[in-house]
Parts: C-alpha cells; sequence; structure tokens
C-alpha cells in the first residue's frame, strides 16, 4: 500500500497500523524467552527446534518493522527482502513448530522412542539448509533484485547458488524426517508413559501409545 500513490495520510495510517503488530509479537517472544529463562533446560530435538523457532522468528520480525517503515519500503517493496522476511516469519513460526511437537509426541503416538542422534542430524540440517537459502535474500533485495521474476541479472548469480544450495540442503532433509518417522513406528526404544522430565497435562499419565479409550473412568485433574 506503501507505493500505489496514496496520500500521506493514507501512508501513515498503513505505517502505524503495521507497526503496531509487533506490539503483541515482541511480548510473546518476551513471554517464550522468560519462560525458558533460568529454567532446567535439555536439548533434545523439540527444544532445539523450539529455540530455533523463537530465534529465527524474532529475526522474521526485526525485517518486518524494517518494511513497515513507508519512506524505506519504497526500496524494499516488491524485492527478495520481502521474500526472505516471510520466510523467515513463516518456516520457523509453522515447519519448525510442527517439528518440535512432531519430535515431542512422537513417544506417545507410537510406544518408541525416536533415534535422538539422527533427530538432532535432522534439525542441523534444516536450521543450515533455512538460513543458507533465506538469509542472503536480504542482500539480494537491497542490491535491488525483484521479486516474481523467471530471470535474473548476472550481479545476482553468486547469492542465488547459495541460496539454492541452501534450499536442496533444507528439502532433502525432510527425507531425513520422514526416515526417522517411519524407523520410530516400526520399533525402537520403549516409551514409558512419561518419556520428558517435567511433562504434564493428562496425555502423560496414560501408557505409550495411548490406548484406543484413553480413560475407563474420569482421570483426576488437579
Amino acid at each position: 500500500m506503501f507505493t500505489v500513490g496514496i496520500p500521506i495520510a493514507g501512508q501513515l495510517f498503513f505505517m502505524y497500523a503495521t507497526m503496531l503488530i509487533a506490539v503483541p509479537t515482541g511480548v510473546k517472544v518476551f513471554n517464550w524467552v522468560a519462560t525458558m529463562f533460568r529454567g532446567s533446560l535439555t536439548f533434545e530435538a523439540p527444544m532445539l527446534f523450539a529455540v530455533a523457532f523463537v530465534i529465527l522468528f524474532t529475526i522474521g520480525g526485526f525485517s518486518g518493522l524494517m518494511l513497515a517503515i513507508a519512506p524505506a519500503d519504497f526500496q524494499y517493496h516488491d524485492t527478495y527482502f520481502v521474500v526472505a522476511h516471510f520466510h523467515y516469519v513463516l518456516v520457523p513460526g509453522a515447519i519448525f513448530g510442527i517439528f518440535a511437537s512432531a519430535y515431542f509426541w512422537l513417544p506417545k503416538w507410537t510406544g518408541h522412542m525416536y533415534d535422538e542422534t539422527l533427530g538432532k542430524t535432522h534439525f542441523w540440517l534444516s536450521f543450515i539448509g533455512m538460513n543458507l537459502a533465506f538469509f542472503p535474500m536480504h542482500f539480494l533485495g537491497l542490491a535491488g533484485m525483484p521479486r516474481r521474476i523467471p530471470d535474473y541479472a548476472l550481479q545476482f548469480a553468486d547469492f542465488n547458488m547459495v541460496s539454492s544450495i541452501g534450499a536442496f540442503m533444507f528439502g532433502a532433509s525432510q527425507i531425513l524426517f520422514l526416515v526417522i518417522v517411519i524407523k520410530c513406528v516400526k520399533g525402537g526404544e520403549k516409551a514409558s508413559a512419561q518419556p520428558w522430565d517435567g511433562a504434564e497435562g493428562l496425555e502423560w499419565t496414560v501408557p505409550s501409545p495411548a490406548p484406543y479409550h484413553t480413560f475407563a473412568t474420569p482421570p483426576e485433574v488437579k
């Protein structure tokens, strides 16, 4: 909306409205960090994905604030800077969150513990691949590479090559995730009812995997 020729008053409205999004988002980031602060953390695959989500999502939030500033948006608009921004929000916010929850509940779903070494390998390949794919796009956008083009100038070739390597790495690492899930479903170390220290909630009071009729009698909720 900043670049379509609307009056200054309209630009100011959209600028302040967009910047206000940062307030609840910032509150949530502080909530997540405060939840972990001085906690007795262990860094299995679910926690690694959760921590990476907070860090990378925050980077996406900062670049979103840059895009919210109307005068600066004339340079950022419709460039690969925008692509970098929303992928730093969506990939950690959605995909890393899904991975964290999948690893967390896999023992409860399958009755087996997943392979922790493979899980951490999957995390690091995904983390490195994601950053290789999308971080260079900030520089491409600032240098003027537009979105939605079938080809690009030779000056952008090097960063695009790095992004392509990262994208293939990120995509290929999801094959490893599929292997981990299949391996976990087929067998492995038996999971107890509560495989995680400090896990609370009714799902951790029943065997792993949960029986078809989860509770024969109504559970006591304290």
